[in-house]
């Protein structure tokens, strides 16, 4: 039984979620191995082949894997499957928008049921992953020969990124897809930790009234304490904070070490994004809001007065 990691990289080094993906495999039990797809990227190979717990790295490069379409990468997926029939169990992506863009294509195409956003591995065909917006658990069966999965990066511990010595084996790179091209990007300067893979996360709610307050009381705090930015959607909505910065079900799921909310009421939909934190702070003037309920600390007060108190005594 063997494992097929799918890495994120950025063709030096490989993306956090990558490392919780081959948690994740480690945990279905037996060999696993990384699948580099880019171009020039021998250095996220070799940073891949020294993660524990995998055994062998396969590197495909050619300039149309470069930007990592989601029908290049897939066609390579299906590639090494097809070159080694029966050789892979598992074949897991992490739960980005890059693997939930991936994963679906390979799994129509083997004509299997896809397994989504797994937070935990019960044995070696059986997964839980959350259902309606985290509020129940489901315990998932697979009987596919080959399970394509993806993972909830939350869910799982990073595996440590030094310690192993797997082997290089280059592989020849499918054909250019031509479905679909690269045409640009915009990359965000931001001088913040990234949210997802942010050790504390201060956020705001709707109650902050406007996107000045907002500014004015938040970011203080997340500057004193070395914190990324996050917000609810209804804030999001409301023009208070940028889209990349939303925490929620249709935002970005995020399991920090320190999660401070301010002005969250703490829908659902929210709860879905950060209950996993380790150390939950509410601040909210309305004892009955719901996010006291996942809350390890709790504070029934203004947040115009408690956030920059918070901030000062710091």
């Amino acid at each position: 039984m063997t494992a097929l990691v799918i890495a994120e990289h950025d063709h030096a080094c490989l993306k956090g979620a990558t490392f919780n993906t081959v948690s994740a495999a480690l945990a279905c039990g037996g060999d696993v191995h990384i699948l580099v797809a880019g171009h020039n990227a021998g250095a996220a190979a070799a940073a891949a082949a020294q993660v524990a717990g995998v055994t062998q790295v396969l590197h495909a490069d050619a300039e149309h894997l470069a930007h990592g379409l989601a029908e290049n990468v897939a066609a390579q997926v299906l590639a090494v499957l097809n070159a080694t029939p029966g050789a892979y169990t598992h074949i897991l992506f992490a739960a980005t928008a890059s693997g939930k863009n991936t994963a679906p294509r390979v799994a129509a195409i083997l004509d299997v049921a896809q397994v989504s956003e797994i937070t935990a591995v019960v044995s070696a065909d059986t997964f839980e992953r959350p259902i309606y917006a985290g509020n129940a658990m489901a315990t998932v069966q697979s009987t596919d020969a080959t399970r394509v999965i993806t993972v909830r990066a939350t869910g799982f511990d990073a595996a440590a990124a030094s310690g192993g010595s797997a082997t290089v084996q280059s592989l020849q790179a499918v054909a250019d897809k031509g479905q679909s091209r690269f045409v640009g990007s915009e990359i965000a300067q931001n001088d913040r930790p990234e949210l997802t893979a942010a050790k504390i996360i201060v956020s705001g709610g709707r109650a902050l009234g406007s996107s000045e307050k907002f500014d004015e009381v938040m970011i203080p705090l997340a500057d004193k304490v070395g914190a990324a930015v996050g917000a609810s959607r209804a804030a999001v909505d409301a023009g208070y904070a940028p889209n990349d910065w939303q925490v929620g079900q249709t935002g970005k799921i995020v399991a920090p070490q320190l999660y401070i909310a301010a002005g969250i009421s703490g829908a659902i939909q929210h709860l879905a994004g950060m209950k996993d934190s380790k150390v939950i702070v509410a601040i909210n003037k309305d004892p009955e809001a719901p996010i006291f309920s996942v809350a390890d600390y709790g504070l029934e007060a203004d947040l115009f007065v408690a956030v920059p108190e918070l901030t000062t005594s710091l």
